[in-house]
């Protein structure tokens, strides 16, 4: 190839397929952890309520981690590339942790084993979405992220299912003494950090990338450029007023949490609100010495700077994913209380629910591998929005039909609704996204795009379990419940997006 192309070339779908094989291995970390991890705290000794704030780890690490890894990745060229040195860095550590957290011997070290495996895992995720913006045109870009959440699918379908294939198919234990963690967990996470390095590595040297030249060339030729790049900064007077507000407001809530005695969970709120505080004061006294190349800066002010679109979509993105977070964090034990009739972790009935859960988890995202045929079919007739608010009205259905089916079994059914829910949600808003994105920024704006991931994440870990001990009387199915109902009002807010590639 010539840098005398200007327009990005339409890839083959074996080309497609290899760029996002990798995803298989990442999805296969985060469902072992999703299904999983819950159940590990349990059984070293965590209380039901306790489960909300023990999840944190995920999203702070998140919060963290993808927007520093989007915005040193756009700056990346070596010989290993632009994105793939960051894949392979986060397979390993992702790995690592995942051989290791099922042998924790305490609590504690499970929750920091939690932060290590999750901030590994978006050092490999968060470039993988800027990797289909850097290599395939517009038009290509539904599928590319389609075929994500294929594979996504593929991998969730297999590990979220490992535990209980490990028990009915390779007889392996499913129970142990309490404080101990079951062997057919201990097989799952193991398998699952081998196939995470094969996945990730054939999509590493399957793949080639752009130089930084051609892909300059494209983003020109297809008018991916920076609106805000000679936009007039915002005086550091700005930042600090703002700033300072929020602090206040981090004060404000810590005291009236301390005050009232409420749940200590709710610190990670305040907390929150002062790390977005402490960013933007930063943020104006790097702009007061003129180091506005500084990579704080620049985030903060590509944070302040966010295309119209992408502000649309972030409100859809905070309903989406507190009702996921809300499903991963509860759907054991709801599960396990609710259908099974099981509240202690150690007790046989509560493993065969657990189990059950994970078959669950692994079936929505069977599901949502069919739903990866429909979407894009549904996308080129009815629109990108209109099928995104479709498929998050059925995951509503299937969250709150939870609660009125009797017979675990027949959640198979519920699932389905997810699944095509879950398949839209990585892919539809990212496919509008992109489109709406400066092409060498796109790492960076990926990565702010997950502080309305991991926000909502943060916010249901601070509420859910008060709501779920308070409000619920200790009925965890009742949080599924709350997530149909933010599915509900994502879907709404879907219809208003400005959808530049529609």
């Amino acid at each position: 190839m010539t840098h005398t192309i200007k327009q990005r070339p339409e890839l083959s779908f074996w080309q497609i397929w290899n760029m996002c094989f990798g995803f298989i291995g990442i999805q296969f970390g985060f469902a072992l952890q999703n299904a999983n991890v819950s159940r590990i705290f349990q059984t070293l000794g965590a209380a039901i309520d306790e489960l909300p704030i023990l999840w944190v780890a995920a999203p702070l690490t998140g919060l963290l981690v993808q927007p520093i890894v989007g915005y040193f990745s756009d700056k990346t060229w070596n010989r290993f590339g632009r994105r793939r040195p960051y894949f392979l860095v986060g397979a390993l550590a992702t790995s690592a942790a995942l051989l290791f957290m099922p042998h924790s011997p305490s609590l504690w070290i499970a929750a920091g084993m939690l932060w290590i495996m999750d901030a590994s895992i978006n050092i490999s995720m968060e470039p993988f979405r800027a990797f289909v913006g850097d290599m395939l045109p517009q038009r290509q870009r539904t599928l590319g992220f389609v075929m994500q959440a294929f594979f996504i699918g593929v991998g969730s379908v297999i590990a979220s299912c490992l535990p209980w294939l490990m028990t009915n198919w390779a007889g392996i234990s499913n129970t142990a003494a309490p404080g101990v963690v079951p062997d057919s967990v201990i097989w799952s996470f193991s398998l699952g950090g081998i196939v995470l390095l094969l996945a990730m590595g054939w999509t590493i040297f399957t793949t080639r990338e752009y130089s930084p030249e051609e892909l300059a060339a494209f983003n020109a030729a297809e008018g991916q450029v920076d609106t805000h790049e000679t936009a007039t900064l915002k005086p550091a007077g700005y930042y600090h007023k703002s700033g300072v507000a929020w602090l206040g407001g981090a004060v404000l809530t810590a005291a009236i949490i301390f005050l009232f005695s409420l749940e200590a969970e709710l610190y990670i709120l305040a907390g929150s609100l002062g790390g977005f505080a402490l960013l933007q004061l930063i943020a104006g006294f790097l702009q007061k010495r003129g180091a506005t190349e500084h990579g704080i800066y620049q985030i903060t002010h590509d944070l302040f700077h966010m295309p119209r679109t992408m502000v649309q979509l972030a409100v859809v993105q905070f309903f989406s994913w507190f009702a996921l977070f809300a499903m991963w964090i509860y759907i054991t034990p709801a599960v396990a209380g609710h259908h099974y009739g099981a509240l202690d972790a150690s007790s046989a009935q509560y493993n065969q629910g657990a189990d059950w859960a994970g078959v669950l988890q692994g079936s929505y995202n069977g599901y949502a591998m069919l739903a990866a045929f429909a979407i894009p079919i549904m996308a080129r007739r009815l629109g990108r929005k209109l099928t995104h608010s479709i498929n998050l009205l059925l995951g509503a259905g299937g969250f709150i039909s939870f609660v009125l089916v009797r017979d675990p079994v027949w959640l198979l059914a519920s699932m389905a609704g997810v699944g095509f829910a879950w398949a839209s949600i990585i892919s539809m808003p990212y496919a509008m996204l992109s489109c709406a994105l400066p092409g060498h920024k796109m790492g960076v704006y990926m990565g702010i795009f997950n502080f309305f991931i991991v926000i909502p994440q943060i916010l249901a870990a601070s509420v859910l379990g008060l709501i779920v001990g308070k409000l619920f009387d200790g009925n965890s199915i009742y949080a599924l419940v709350l997530g149909g109902v933010c599915f509900v009002l994502a879907a709404g807010f879907t219809l208003r997006v400005e959808d530049q590639g529609d």
